[in-house]
């Protein structure tokens, strides 16, 4: 697919991130977009963001949908076929995600199913309800963002990641599986899997919004004390602080994950756009998806060592949480 004007994209988590950068871009070509999210607030900033362009940006559509919930995906699906006329989609975009349910063994089973659900099932839910729409096109396209940590499941030995790594392992084993199967019964749909490093995206301040969870400056002091204890096994000089002060760090690092990461969701989106036009089924994103993938794969038994971690940071790479 090297051209996406005159098509129809559905991008779900639109309000923000890399979704709102392939909204911005696929409109700028001339694609029409019908975009999904839990908050209405976000999409209109992103069909406002659209629409500035001028006046040869494409139709964007904004659907309120929880795309862990397969009643309200079919709801999207059938809203979009209704306001665009279309009884077909070319591109599938499955990018909402969360974080959240780091520890299979501590953590809350409804935090960590939620987690789960999200950025599992939404994939798995939108598939199943696009992909009629994507096989009725003379030339389809399912992307299904993954992570870093559906290759490698944590951030660091110290910190437990299980519920988001599940799901994006997940998400990559179907896509691949999935690539296999389009190429045998629908071969002109095709399949990405997109593996992002740090990428510039409001997903730590969204998941707390999603989980329902204060804002970081509002967290609960048992909340904070937890919060304490793990940066402290993790070898950070937090010991000393007051309860204000973990709270105004862990609210600076959320924005400092969106506004300093070394790839920003444009950037994010057009390297993902690229890998669409070049038929590319396997995307990486950013520098250090590539510097960490090499490694995983060069030393796969290694992965969860600190002798990783370290040459890791050697490099300059590491992630900063999530």
């Amino acid at each position: 697919m090297k051209d996406f004007r005159g098509k129809l994209a559905v991008v779900t988590g639109g309000g923000t991130g890399m979704g709102r950068a392939l909204t911005e871009q696929l409109t700028a070509e001339g694609c029409d977009v019908a975009i999904c999210d839990v908050s209405a607030e976000n999409m209109s900033e992103t069909r406002r963001l659209c629409e500035a362009q001028g006046p040869s940006s494409a139709r964007v559509t904004t659907h309120v949908c929880d795309v862990s919930d397969e009643r309200q995906v079919l709801a999207f699906r059938d809203a979009v076929r209704k306001e665009h006329a279309t009884d077909h989609v070319n591109l599938l975009f499955n990018n909402a995600g969360i974080g959240g349910g780091g520890s299979f063994l501590n953590d809350d089973r409804t935090e960590w199913e939620r987690t789960f659900g999200v950025c599992w099932f939404g994939v798995y839910y939108c598939a199943r309800a696009f992909l009629p729409l994507l096989v009725a096109s003379d030339e389809g396209y399912i992307v299904n963002t993954s992570s870093v940590n559906g290759f490698w499941a944590c951030l660091g030995p110290g910190v437990a990641h299980t519920a988001y790594s599940s799901a994006k392992f997940a998400v990559k084993g179907f896509s691949e599986a999935l690539l296999v199967d389009l190429r045998l019964n629908a071969p002109h749909v095709k399949v990405a899997v997109v593996m992002p490093g740090h990428v510039g995206t409001s997903i730590v301040i969204n998941t707390n919004k999603v989980l329902g969870k204060a804002d970081a400056l509002e967290m609960p002091a048992r909340e904070v004390a937890q919060l304490r204890n793990q940066l402290v096994r993790r070898g950070f000089p937090v010991g000393d602080m007051d309860d204000s002060q973990i709270r105004a760090a862990m609210h600076q690092l959320a924005l400092n994950f969106r506004d300093n990461a070394p790839t920003t969701a444009a950037q994010a989106a057009t390297i993902i756009l690229d890998g669409v036009r070049n038929d590319a089924w396997r995307i990486l994103v950013g520098d250090d998806a590539h510097v960490l993938d090499r490694m995983v794969r060069a030393s796969p038994e290694a992965a969860y060592e600190e002798s990783f971690m370290q040459a890791l940071n050697g490099q300059g790479r590491q992630r900063p949480p999530e």
